[in-house]
């Protein structure tokens, strides 16, 4: 038994080694046959049939391990999963050639416990035929696993049982002569007095929680670069709008040719007034925010494209003054009267969204007075309510004692119904019991009828598999000569050796290093002259950005002059303003009386105060629309102009 269980405890060792992903089979039994030379020949030989066959019906064994561990073996150790593997492998392939009296040799070397688990799971009638035959049916044809594994495994059924039973045997004798548990004291009820009722628990403080961190102000702040941002493109509106004023200021000078002393003529009233304009040149400094000299990054398409912007500007300029020149007209009264209609849809505009403001308001006013009507008749409501769950509850309590009482019969019934569930289960036993040995006895019959026919296939069986490794174990040569300056010579044209294609190889690598070369010096070039164009580009763009910012600029102030001097005086608005302080004074006078009869249902000071202030900035929200509008004016203009 000890050489039986060495020579297992090796195969397992050296089964756990075997990595199929990594290693192949053949390579695996090569490298192990020469790490079992030291053994004697016999062991050797036994060593190396079990590890080739386990390896090679690999995927058969791992299917029944795998269902055992999941039904039987949940409690064992995997460790011990080559052990099965191979206790499996010599009871289905190597029982007709070991013997049974070697088998039970080679089963008793192990652990009784895990092989009588084992082959009471393995050798189980109802696996046998059902799913271990479906699932190696999925590997290998159905009737060769029926012919030669399991009608073979069904004939040695009552020699297993009987190892099976030696087994238990073994466990049981080993179970008595562990050390018998010690008497456990039986505890004594203890004869204490009634409790006395437990008093009323002081109440828990109440935790006070931390004050939260207050949100950053920077949350509701525009960042710093858009400020910036925003600054930088004012400056240039100035210098835009100053350049431009002067442009129109000086343009008719050119337009009108005459002699210092000549008396204007009839026909140029208009450009003479363009000529003397006091108000326009004593306007007072204008105020502009000057940024830090933020530097904003453009790349070549940008700029490229701005200055193509300018130059088309300054040449639709300069068309212009050569129309003045040849006698064209004006059209300045044109632009007055776009002006006056501009300032008039405005102030529509305006009117339009302060009566949507107000209208908003009013609606909020209501929204408010819906909403106390909505407290007063949900008070009724809960009184009524409280009313009504007090009547449920009494009807519950009663409910609630006749289900006790009826609970109590029927605990009753199910006490004697469980005394005779026991007379049952003993008759249901028994009728198991001889269903079990009749299926015993008929399986017995089978495998004493197919026992001659699995003998002689296992033996053919053998004899191939020992031809199959003869002829695998044959070695072969595997290297090959190559002559590297030698041509093919299979009759192809350009047909060259392998130190020529080498060579040629070289020689295309270099002139292509040399072209390489030559490309990148030009590109160099196309990039030193673009960045001077683009830098002739930018001094350009800048140059047209003050001009027009300038002009731009007095524009924005006259027209910010004449929007704060207009006031919304629509009949709409007022009468929104007055339903609004009718609304208002309804709404204090309901939440006066509310806080009279109920002072809890009162709104809080602090609600009062968010709300005003919810209303504060969205005026101040309203008036920076306004005052956005009327910078969008000047703008405009210019993209006219």
């Amino acid at each position: 038994m000890a050489y039986y269980g060495k020579c297992i405890k090796a195969v397992i060792e050296q089964l756990s080694k075997f990595r199929p992903e990594k290693d192949s089979p053949e390579q695996f039994l090569e490298a192990e046959s020469l790490v079992l030379q030291t053994l004697s020949p016999l062991k050797r030989a036994f060593i190396l049939e079990v590890l080739s066959g386990c390896l090679e019906y690999q995927k058969l064994l791992k299917i029944v391990v795998d269902a055992f561990y999941v039904r039987d073996g949940q409690f064992c150790l995997w460790a011990d999963y080559s052990l099965f593997e191979v206790i499996c492998y010599l009871a289905t392939f190597q029982l007709e050639e070991l013997g049974f009296q070697l088998f039970c040799e080679i089963i008793k070397s192990q652990p009784p416990d895990k092989m009588r688990k084992f082959l009471r799971f393995f050798f189980n009638p109802l696996h046998l035929c059902s799913w271990i035959k479906d699932e190696w049916s999925l590997v290998y044809e159905t009737a060769h696993v029926k012919e030669n594994w399991i009608d073979p495994l069904m004939r040695w059924q009552p020699e297993i049982q009987e190892l099976i039973n030696e087994l238990e045997a073994v466990s049981a004798n080993r179970a008595h002569l562990t050390k018998a548990k010690a008497k456990v004291t039986e505890p004594k009820e203890f004869k204490l007095t009634a409790p006395r009722p437990r008093a009323i628990p002081v109440p828990e403080p109440v935790p006070v929680m931390a004050k939260p961190r207050p949100i950053p102000q920077s949350t509701y702040q525009l960042p710093k670069e858009q400020q910036l941002l925003e600054m930088t493109k004012r400056y240039n509106r100035w210098k835009a709008e100053e350049l431009l004023l002067k442009a129109n200021l000086e343009e008719l000078r050119c337009a009108m040719p005459r002699s210092r002393g000549e008396p204007p003529k009839q026909g140029s009233k208009k450009k003479l007034r363009f000529q003397v304009l006091p108000r326009i040149r004593r306007t007072p400094k204008l105020t502009f925010y000057r940024p830090d000299n933020v530097p904003v990054k453009l790349n070549a398409a940008a700029i490229l494209r701005e200055g193509a912007l300018y130059q088309r500007q300054v040449e639709k300029e300069l068309q212009r003054v050569d129309k003045l020149v040849d006698g064209a007209g004006d059209f300045s009264e044109f632009l007055e009267w776009q002006k006056k209609m501009q300032a008039k849809d405005q102030e529509e505009q305006l009117a339009v969204e302060e009566c949507r403001r107000l209208q908003g308001k009013l609606s909020h006013e209501e929204a408010i007075l819906a909403r106390q009507n909505l407290v007063q008749e949900n008070k009724q409501k809960a009184e009524q309510k409280k009313k009504e769950t007090a009547e449920l509850m009494q009807q519950h309590a009663e409910r609630r004692l006749q289900e006790e009482k009826s609970l109590k019969e029927l605990v009753e019934q199910v006490i004697e119904a469980q005394k005779n569930v026991k007379v049952a289960q003993m008759k249901l036993l028994k009728g198991r019991r001889q269903a079990a040995q009749e299926v015993i006895e008929e399986s017995r019959g089978l495998l004493e009828r197919r026992a001659q026919e699995a003998k002689e296939q296992q033996r053919q069986r053998y004899v191939l598999s020992s031809q199959l490794r003869a002829m695998e174990m044959r070695p072969t040569r595997k290297g090959k000569l190559v002559d590297l300056t030698q041509i093919p010579g299979y009759g192809l044209e350009g047909e060259m050796s392998i130190v020529e294609l080498r060579e040629r190889l070289a020689l295309l690598k270099e002139t292509q290093q040399r072209t390489q070369e030559e490309k990148r010096d030009q590109i160099i070039q196309g990039k030193r002259a673009r960045s001077q164009e683009l830098q002739d580009t930018v001094e350009r763009i800048s140059l047209c950005r003050v001009a027009m910012g300038r002009a731009a600029a007095l524009r924005w102030e006259e027209k910010k002059g004449a929007a704060a001097a207009r006031g919304s005086q629509d009949e709409r608005v007022l009468e929104l303003r007055r339903r609004i302080a009718e609304k208002a004074a309804e709404r204090h006078g309901k939440a006066a009386a509310l806080r009279v009869s109920a002072p809890r249902a009162a709104r809080p000071k602090p609600r009062a105060q968010l709300e005003a202030q919810h209303w504060l900035e969205l005026e101040q929200s309203r008036e920076r629309r306004l005052q956005a509008v009327q910078r969008e004016g000047p703008a405009r203009r210019l993209e006219a102009a």
